[in-house]
């Protein structure tokens, strides 16, 4: 029986995450060992509890005349996801899409701007061609903000027409900076789950809840509600809460500056995500809001899609599309630009770590590469050298960047040797600098520029660059075989990562890709 169904896109993150925050500066970002490529899912998922017996329905049909809300429309997964509906099926009857805005009209135009008219939706366009227009015009901006009541839709008229209409809810909104406040990674990623799945419980036809997780889960096993993942201390939500609205009206009593106050929250999210055992504020803060969901989700059937690192689509809509800096792409255009030579990372080093496929009463599936198709660091890099190597960045002076070979350091005392070589290198060429009417300054500014933005690198992806764990995917595994017994078209739904050949991805889709729209 059909429970829930799905349709995922891509690849994902290890969690696509401060990447504009730091690109600026550092111009770079790391891959995790188990990349997975931005292609597209579309999955019927079954009911687990007899799961030797996973039967099929027609995705199609499922589709069919239904009627969604989708949160975060305007992020990259909403996008894709928006765009594969209508291209497997155009005779959707509605798709909400809620975006931040003042009012409907402003609303309307940032799905308009930001989404209908991107080139991903070329293939549909050229498809549709005069009837295009038709088409898209199922999809109804909403006005809101998950991170409120009500998802923020002020509207009672309209509330109560979701309430009746809707038969899907995709939450997909999130915030994914690693150090971003923590009042606001909070409200959007803790509260927001729950205020996602009290709108959902009053859908009166409503068949399924689908959330993304966005990331890894860093736990050994599954996590019981409340509890931390270093042992240390009991977590209780409701006090985080507490703490964070009693921290916000201290510093407002005290008239404390508003930079000062964004810089005091970030730290704080910082300190109590690494106190119960998470590297950020984001994965806490997701974690959290997963533990919310399966506490208070009822009867509600609820689904958890959790992929890792997000990159660019595979084969469609088109090769290669990407938008805005993601999770590897600053260390590519760091890499071409001759900014990057040196990482702290492990090379290719691996353990067995099973990821659980489900909380309780929560049906959760890991989506990913790392076990059955893995890519290691290594290879990443290596790619990233052959084609640059052939195919040089032109600077705007028009010279041709020269690539080398990254050094890869696992062992942190070798890294410290060589980064301390490198701080007093920088000190000699000064005081030659002092001698010689700054002949060394370039040379010395550019080694300053490239040991920072390491040294930044690693203070901020060092917990993804040394993690080793193979994600097990047993729960997608299951749905492969299904799929295939039921006779799912695998060329529409694109579920088995095993097919994935990374030297053609990385040489050919993903850096050309990158190039093209980033450099």
């Amino acid at each position: 029986m059909i429970t829930a169904l799905a349709i995922v896109e891509d690849d994902h993150a290890v969690v696509q995450a401060a990447a504009a925050d730091i690109a600026a500066a550092t111009g770079m970002l790391p891959i995790p060992a188990n990349a997975f490529p931005c292609t597209f899912f579309a999955i019927a998922l079954p009911d687990r509890s007899n799961s030797h017996a996973m039967e099929f329905g027609s995705i199609n049909e499922f589709l069919d005349r239904k009627i969604f809300l989708v949160t975060g429309a305007t992020g990259f997964i909403a996008k894709i996801f928006v765009e594969k509906l209508f291209r497997v099926q155009p005779n959707l009857k509605k798709l909400y899409l809620l975006v931040r805005a003042n009012n409907s009209e402003s609303a309307a135009g940032r799905v308009k701007s930001e989404i209908i008219r991107l080139e991903l939706f070329d293939r549909l366009r050229g498809a549709w061609g005069k009837d295009f227009d038709s088409l898209v015009s199922k999809m109804i901006a909403v006005a809101g903000d998950s991170s409120c009541a009500n998802l923020g839709i002020d509207d009672p008229t309209l509330r109560e027409q979701l309430w009746k209409e809707i038969d899907v809810v995709v939450s997909v909104a999130a915030t994914t900076k690693f150090y971003d406040r923590y009042d606001v990674a909070f409200n959007t990623n803790t509260l927001g789950a729950l205020h996602i799945l009290d709108f959902a419980k009053k859908c009166e036809n409503l068949q399924f809840l689908c959330k993304w997780r966005k990331g890894r889960d860093y736990s050994r096993e599954n996590i019981p509600n409340g509890r931390e993942l270093n042992g240390t201390s009991k977590l209780d939500i409701e006090e985080e809460k507490r703490l964070i609205n009693e921290t916000l009206e201290d510093l407002v009593t005290r008239q404390v500056p508003q930079d000062s106050i964004k810089k005091i929250m970030r730290e704080l999210g910082d300190q109590r995500a690494k106190q119960y055992g998470w590297p950020n504020v984001y994965v806490f803060t997701k974690s959290m809001g997963e533990m919310l969901m399966s506490q208070w989700k009822g009867n509600l059937p609820v689904v958890v899609l959790r992929p890792t690192i997000v990159t660019s689509t595979l084969k469609e809509p088109i090769p290669g599309w990407i938008e805005g800096i993601r999770m590897i792409d600053p260390f590519l255009v760091a890499y071409g630009k001759g900014r990057l030579n040196l990482l702290f990372s492990k090379d290719s080093s691996r353990h067995s770590s099973e990821c659980a496929n489900q909380r309780p009463c929560m049906a959760l599936y890991q989506i990913g590469s790392s076990f059955r198709n893995p890519i290691t660091i290594r290879e990443v890099f290596d790619f990233s050298f052959r084609y640059f190597a052939e195919k040089p960045w032109t600077d705007i002076e028009g010279k041709s960047v020269i690539v080398r070979r990254i050094l890869l350091l696992g062992n942190s005392f070798a890294f410290q040797i060589i980064s301390w070589l490198i701080i007093l290198a920088i000190k000699v060429l000064r005081l030659m600098n002092m001698a010689s009417m700054i002949l060394f300054q370039d040379f010395a500014d550019n080694l300053q520029g490239k040991l920072t933005t390491t040294m930044k690198f690693h203070g901020v992806y060092g917990p993804y660059l040394h993690y080793d764990g193979i994600f097990k995917d047993d729960g997608m595994e299951e749905l492969r075989v299904a799929a295939r017994r039921n006779g799912v078209d695998e060329t529409t739904f694109f579920l088995d990562p095993k097919s994935i050949d990374w030297e053609d991805y990385f040489l050919r889709v993903h850096i050309p890709g990158v190039v093209r729209r980033l450099f």
